[in-house]
């Protein structure tokens, strides 16, 4: 049997109730997207090689913060689809409560956007397009 972390397979195996994507807030889509993001980029980190923690976090944060997320979303977003365009509308016109504690506010909507894209990726399952759309942004700025 096949290991997955995919939301379906997390979904099925602990029972959980079918839910409609559409009426996910864009906050809420951010809030499972920047989990995603972070495991990817952590993926990437630790597959480099046993180094100390230290470095391996200092290089995960060079990359999920927002003005990186920013900048990956801006990377892809002439490659993104008219329905992957309206969820980055809605993330990054979502009020948050919370604040950027080191980026400008242009910068953490925009990160809020990628964030939301990523979480209605995953919870779609498509999480092929996630991929590529992660990677393209990455090799775009130039980041890990």
């Amino acid at each position: 049997m096949e290991e997955s972390l995919s939301f379906q397979d997390i979904k099925e195996l602990y029972d959980l109730e079918d839910v409609d994507v559409r009426t996910f807030s864009p906050l809420a889509l951010a809030y499972i997207g920047d989990s995603v993001f972070d495991i990817i980029i952590r993926t990437k980190v630790v597959a480099k090689g046993n180094v100390p923690v230290s470095k391996m976090h200092k290089a995960c944060s060079d990359v999920v913060r927002a003005s990186s997320q920013a900048a990956i979303l801006d990377a892809i977003s002439e490659n993104l689809t008219e329905e992957e365009e309206e969820v980055v509308r809605r993330g990054r016109n979502a009020k948050s409560k919370t604040t950027a504690k080191n980026a400008s506010m242009i910068d953490y909507r925009n990160a809020t956007a990628l964030e939301a894209l990523i979480g209605y990726l995953y919870i779609t399952g498509n999480t092929k397009r996630m991929q590529e759309l992660v990677k393209f942004g990455l090799e775009k700025t130039d980041r890990i």
